[in-house]
């Protein structure tokens, strides 16, 4: 399975994208600021790239969720629910309906529709662009 984010608002407070699933449109994203340069840790969004996402426990959030692994100078990427950037901590949220805004919405219905994907699938790559 290949998950494309493809980013495309970007503001002082967030960032916005539209997720693909095998080049299906799923669902938007909302993410940190993209920033040249130093990274301001819970508040900034990860660098572009492709990842391997894998399902296991997170601690904070008690429950297994999608983990992107070996991000360069980042540790606990997820994709989880929630919908502003106060939320994101350096994760990328989902939800099924935007604003204009620092604003996602119906986030919890989006991230069910996607973790069932996910728990299915054998092998998951995400491409951030």
């Amino acid at each position: 399975m290949l998950i494309e984010v493809k980013r495309f608002e970007f503001k002082d407070t967030h960032t916005i994208g539209k997720m693909y699933v095998d080049d299906v449109y799923e669902c938007y994203t909302l993410e940190d600021v993209v920033r040249k340069g130093a990274k301001v840790n819970g508040q900034t969004a990860i660098p572009t790239g492709t990842y391997n996402l894998i399902i296991n426990h997170s601690n904070r959030f008690n429950r297994d969720l999608p983990l992107l692994e070996n991000v360069p100078n980042f540790t606990g990427v997820r994709i989880h629910a929630g919908n502003t950037s106060a939320h994101t901590e350096g994760c990328i949220l989902v939800g099924t309906t935007w604003s204009g805004k620092d604003f996602i919405g119906n986030s919890k219905v989006a991230f069910n529709k996607l973790f069932e994907k996910l728990k299915t699938a054998k092998k998951v790559t995400i491409k951030i662009c």
